[in-house]
């Protein structure tokens, strides 16, 4: 059953797009973004030393005449490969900045992010209103593309000159359009300005977020659209803009984008009969053989008695006993009846936690008598049932003394459910500056975490990276050994030996390379770890990047002057090994390392551990505040921009080099 279960993941999975999902990130651009083939430029577009001029720059000299404005002018912008547009998930952020010429009379008329059938240039006469998107020729469904304009111009069908609309086959009747003026932005301040745009294939939603750059970023507008209804399947994506009889520049500073395929379900009803035998082939003949093994195993002891010998019939009942326990081990099938009945209805007096996409229950079940915890799962969220499949696909196959053991599921209407063992101290993130817990305990905890890292990275079949370490998801059992657990956000590993995805993860635990790759990799779970690391040791939970950041600050500090043992917990009075903890902290700041190559391998810390004598790490004397990227990385032979593979090195202060940008990393 569990295998068939499994085939029933991979038929879903069946009709995933060929395109593999797809990250590029552009941190910055140089005079060579355009000319080098990390960029498709038309039109007006010009590049400088760390921006794209998409309409051209003002001189900023007060006598530049009227005459000599660039009105009526387009500038368009893609990225030189194709996306899959649906059936995808989709997340882009970008920085712009829109200026007023300081000699003119008037400003616009904006800036959009557009989604594409192809890569041509913008239309003929798609200056002024039309903001390089579409003229009166491709007004009315002829060109299909998905935008989202910064407008800055107030035409007669515009609410004003400050607002964000979404447009598809016309400039005049938007598919929304709302005003930037509650919201205290500005479009034609000159300041730097953030947008984040999703697209939730799932639900069909798209969701756009605005803020002042260093500001957190504030829910604008949020817009069913039917993607497939919309644009092609594949697409190109980039920005486009213009000016009409006033003239303004147009800037942008920075451009990620991530598109996650997702399973196309309709796909699943145009199988042909050859398949549909091949697929009742791959069901029934393992059925069959599974039945005569059955058979055949039944027979075993009347086999066995037949032949007559006692100490021959003694070794074949040990075998069958020692078989029997290494089958207990295997997942198995629950019915909803009886998980119901062995949480009391899912009652509240039952309820272990409750998190993103379900609620666990404690339950008893009587063949044979243990106590399990139940985690119940929507499966009305597409999100959800993802999770459910992600965990049998992973936490299913491993078996390790320090990850949760996955019982069994049950999948009956909408009833998604996971059986684990029961661990009856909880979570580890109820003891972190709450419960005490005496420093062995503690070591003991952070030794099994990194065990059952080491396991998911180096050691089993299929090398799986978490994506979510952290003190919720770290179980402890009656001994207070660590088991890690909730695998809904593991993948399987590639051959890279990453995972290129949505965004994933939890704020204060997520590296900060995987905030601008979108890469998970062994490296991004060890970053994980350290923050883990330093919670146990001070007894203080992180709860957010400021929070995450002061306490990482506080233990760099304390590093560099010397008294690294004045963050240890207070709870624990003094009663620890000084040598042991200082070593435990200085292995957590090493894994909290900006540099994702500069970070040990969790072998090393699970050597590091175990062996007092192991040779430390070299700590810097300061934190390391930022990361500089090189932006000498050639985006014309790959599809994916991926500066975690680039020339990195991490500082403590200094100023960027040449052909650098810097990824701020603290406050």
């Amino acid at each position: 059953m569990f295998m068939l279960l499994l085939l029933s993941s991979f038929l879903n999975q069946a009709s995933l797009s060929s395109i593999d999902p797809i990250t590029f990130s552009f941190p910055s651009f140089n005079p060579q973004s355009c000319s080098n083939g990390d960029l498709i430029c038309m039109g007006s577009v010009t590049a400088g030393d760390h921006y794209l001029n998409l309409t051209p720059e003002s001189a900023q000299e007060t006598n530049t005449s009227v005459s000599s404005l660039p009105i009526n002018k387009v500038g368009r912008v893609v990225y030189p490969h194709r996306v899959l547009a649906w059936p995808a998930i989709i997340s882009t952020t970008f920085t712009v900045r829109i200026s007023p010429f300081p000699n003119s009379t008037g400003s616009g008329e904006g800036i959009a992010f557009v989604i594409a059938q192809d890569s041509n240039p913008s239309p003929n006469d798609s200056y002024g209103s039309y903001i390089g998107l579409l003229d009166r020729s491709t007004q009315g469904g002829v060109v299909h593309q998905l935008a989202v304009e910064l407008d800055t111009f107030a035409n007669e069908f515009d609410p004003d000159d400050n607002h964000i609309g979404i447009d598809t086959t016309s400039i005049i009747n938007p598919v929304a359009a709302k005003s930037l003026n509650s919201t205290g932005i500005n479009l034609k301040s000159g300041r730097d300005i953030k947008v984040k745009i999703d697209y939730d294939g799932w639900k069909k939603i798209l969701h756009i977020y605005v803020a002042y750059s260093g500001n957190p970023l504030m829910s604008f507008l949020n817009q069913s659209i039917m993607m497939s209804d919309t644009v092609p399947s594949s697409v190109y994506v980039g920005f486009t803009a213009s000016t009409g009889t006033a003239s303004e520049t147009h800037q942008i500073f920075d451009w990620s984008f991530t598109s996650m395929p997702l399973p196309d379900y309709s796909l699943k009803h145009k199988l042909d009969r050859g398949d549909e035998i091949k697929i009742m082939v791959i069901i029934v003949i393992p059925i069959i053989v599974g039945l005569f093994v059955l058979v055949a195993w039944a027979l075993v002891p009347f086999v066995c008695r037949a032949i007559g010998s006692k100490n021959e019939r003694n070794r074949k009942n040990e075998d069958i006993e020692s078989r029997s326990r290494s089958a207990a081990n295997v997942p198995k099938m629950f019915t909803y009846k009886q998980l119901s009945k062995a949480t009391h209805n899912f009652s509240k007096d039952n309820l272990l936690g409750t998190g993103g996409f379900g609620s666990v229950y404690k339950g008893i079940i009587s063949h044979p008598p243990s106590t399990i915890a139940v985690k119940k799962i929507s499966a009305t969220s597409k999100q959800g049932e993802k999770e459910y499949l992600a965990e049998i696909c992973t936490i299913g196959c491993l078996r390790h003394k320090n990850i949760v053991q996955l019982q069994g599921w049950s999948h009956e209407g909408e009833h998604l459910l996971l059986v684990y063992e029961y661990m009856p101290n909880s979570s580890l993130d109820h003891f972190i500056g709450k419960i005490f817990l005496d420093w062995t305990t503690r070591y003991k905890i952070l030794t099994g975490l990194a065990s059952a890292l080491l396991y998911l990275h180096e050691e089993c079949a299929n090398p799986v990276v978490h994506r979510d370490v952290k003190p919720n998801n770290v179980m402890l059992d009656s001994d207070y050994n660590a088991h890690l657990g909730d695998f809904g956000l593991a993948r399987l590993l590639q051959n890279d030996a990453s995972v290129t995805t949505m965004l994933a993860g939890t704020p204060g635990y997520l590296a900060p390379e995987v905030g601008y790759s979108g890469r998970a990799t062994p490296a991004s779970d060890v970053y994980s770890f350290g923050m883990v690391v330093l919670e146990v040791v001070c007894g203080r939970r992180s709860k957010g990047m400021m929070e995450e950041n002061s306490l990482v600050d506080y233990v760099w500090g304390l590093h560099g002057k010397g008294t690294l043992l004045q963050c240890v917990d207070r709870m624990l009075q003094g009663r620890f090994e000084e040598e042991q903890v200082k070593r435990t902290l200085i292995v957590g700041l090493a894994c909290l390392h900006p540099d994702s190559s500069s970070r040990p391998r969790i072998r090393r810390v699970v050597q590091i551990f175990m062996n007092p004598n192991e040779p430390l790490m070299e700590l810097p004397g300061c934190r390391p505040s930022a990361i500089y990227v090189s932006l000498q990385s050639s985006a014309a032979s790959t599809t994916t921009t991926d500066f975690g593979s680039t020339a990195v090195s991490a500082l403590c202060r200094s100023a960027p080099l040449p052909d650098e940008t810097v990824i701020q990393y603290g406050m």
